[in-house]
């Protein structure tokens, strides 16, 4: 069980993570109890049902007479508030009492159970007879907003058109004064609505009036190459040498072996490559060159 926690901290909730929350939920489960069967934390269970609670406002019924309730009922005393002038009783003792339709200080009273744990009205028993305005989480909207939001930050400039001119006309003038970026961003943090690394970014994409040229050090680098991983090792090579090759041409000498191999030209991967084909019951070798 320690296994399976540690191999899930720290990773994004999965659409599945997020129908096991929904319906722990809807069982009456604890965020503690969630969280040990998703191998997560309870407070990032509960950080993820109050970032994506959906908003269902209470409805006027008819029949029922079910109506949402405003947080100065007990104590209002207006009239006239529907437009109908020759009534003479208080607006909270009318029978339609469409209070949210008319008054403009209607302001829905927040039922107390949603102050605390699990934050929604998913499995709450009064909530067919209940007056306030309902508070849901729904797997599938959780999922597709977080995908969302996710995409977006990753994507494009994350400011406003009035923001970015904004740091242009603070940023750009200084940079053709000669000052390092790195000075600019130190002295005028409080003012600069993104950080350096951004900042940096921000110029090599020009998406302000200045360019890397305009960066006397930036251009006298040379450009970092990225460090090459080695290739891991399939599985089923693994612990298998060429002399287990010949091992088991010893022990079966009428096997039918064709070795392949790639020979790269003088100019590397970009100049000619040869295919070969090499037959070893009958010492043939092919060589074939791609078109």
């Amino acid at each position: 069980m320690n296994t399976f926690i540690e191999s899930n901290k720290g990773k994004h909730f999965t659409l599945s993570d997020r129908i096991s929350i929904e319906a722990g939920i809807e069982k009456g489960w604890s965020f503690k109890k969630i969280a040990d069967e998703l191998g997560k934390s309870p407070s990032s269970v509960s950080r993820e049902v109050r970032r994506h609670l959906i908003f269902s406002p209470h409805y006027y019924d008819d029949r029922s007479r079910r109506k949402s309730e405003c947080i100065y009922f007990s104590s209002c005393s207006k009239q006239g508030v529907c437009g109908n002038l020759s009534c003479s009783s208080l607006c909270s003792k009318c029978r339609s009492r469409k209070c949210a339709s008319f008054c403009p200080s209607f302001t829905t009273a927040k039922c107390e159970l949603l102050n605390k744990p699990p934050y929604v009205c998913n499995a709450c028993p009064k909530l067919r007879r209940c007056s306030h305005d309902f508070f849901f989480y729904r797997a599938k909207h959780s999922h597709d907003t977080s995908l969302e939001l996710r995409s977006s930050s990753r994507s494009g400039i994350n400011l406003s058109p009035e923001e970015l001119d904004q740091l242009d006309r603070l940023v750009s003038p200084l940079i053709k004064k000669g000052q390092p970026l790195s000075h600019i961003f130190l002295s005028h943090m409080e003012d600069i609505p993104c950080c350096q690394r951004t900042l940096y970014s921000y110029v090599d994409k020009q998406y302000l009036s200045v360019i890397n040229l305009d960066l006397p050090r930036k251009v006298r680098y040379k450009k970092r190459k990225k460090k090459q991983l080695d290739t891991p090792v399939p599985r089923y090579r693994k612990n298998r040498t060429y002399r287990d090759l010949l091992d088991f041409l010893a022990s079966s000498p009428d096997s039918s072996i064709v070795e392949l191999d790639v020979v790269e030209g003088a100019g590397g991967k970009s100049g000619p490559v040869l295919l070969t084909l090499f037959f070893r019951n009958c010492s043939l070798i092919r060589y074939i060159l791609p078109s």
